[in-house]
């Protein structure tokens, strides 16, 4: 580990959180273009996350720690800590018009800061690998992040709170983002970062087939179907590009 490292994970961590100001962009589009091109957004998000993992995330998990079934106890753990979280704190990760929320604004902060921080841990980790592999979770992770906080944003809003106000409380949970990629730099004699990678792999895995992929194939139209489908289909493309390639 070099300070060099530990600049580029503090920039990539910093860059990830300001992230969170894109949900206000969701206050300033029509009705008719969020809802024509936020599934198509949720779609790629969806193929680039299980890309991600089955691509970059898990081989390399694998390299690490070997092919053993310990590797897949923590992919399957990912998977899990990710069902919990969403039976528990009555969070998901949701791209619907603010109209079609409850009032859960501090639930979803909650939710949203363990979320972030536990993608934190594998952006972090993914640097200490390999700088490339560091710069594609780092990708994976922004384009799963652009819809799902401009959800988040809507959920507040509705809440009750200002925009100002919401728009701050959702910068100030998305820098768990850098704390956990901190922790994960910190501690990596700690963690096993074999293990770490495949515990982040379950939680791509889990987000974007439990919560992205039921979304994006409900849509009522022939039209729809086809664009989300080109769309998830061209997240694993380039996550499979960008694979052979390395």
């Amino acid at each position: 580990m070099s300070l060099s490292t530990l600049a580029i994970i503090v920039i990539a961590g910093t860059t990830m959180a300001l992230l969170s100001l894109t949900g206000s962009i969701t206050l300033l589009l029509p009705d008719r273009l969020f809802n024509r091109i936020v599934l198509p957004l949720v779609s790629l998000a969806a193929g680039t996350l299980l890309g991600g993992a089955l691509f970059h995330m898990l081989p390399e998990a694998v390299s690490r720690a070997g092919n053993s079934v310990g590797v897949y106890f923590w992919l399957a753990a990912g998977m899990v800590s990710f069902l919990v979280l969403e039976q528990y704190l009555d969070w998901h990760h949701c791209h619907r018009r603010i109209s079609a929320h409850k009032p859960v604004g501090y639930l979803v902060l909650f939710a949203d800061g363990l979320h972030n921080l536990v993608a934190g841990l594998a952006l972090g980790a993914a640097f200490l690998v390999d700088i490339r592999l560091g710069l594609i979770t780092w990708l994976v992770e922004a384009a799963h992040e652009v819809p799902q906080e401009i959800g988040d944003f809507g959920i507040l809003v509705q809440s009750g709170w200002s925009r100002t106000r919401a728009l701050a409380v959702n910068v100030l949970s998305g820098t768990t983002v850098l704390l956990g990629a901190l922790m994960a730099y910190f501690f990596a004699d700690l963690i096993p970062i074999g293990t770490l990678l495949a515990f982040a792999a379950g939680n791509f895995l889990y987000i974007a087939l439990s919560d992205l992929v039921p979304q994006v194939t409900a849509r009522p139209t022939l039209r729809e179907k086809v664009i989300n489908t080109t769309t998830f289909v061209s997240g694993l493309v380039l996550l499979r590009a960008l694979a052979i390639a390395g």
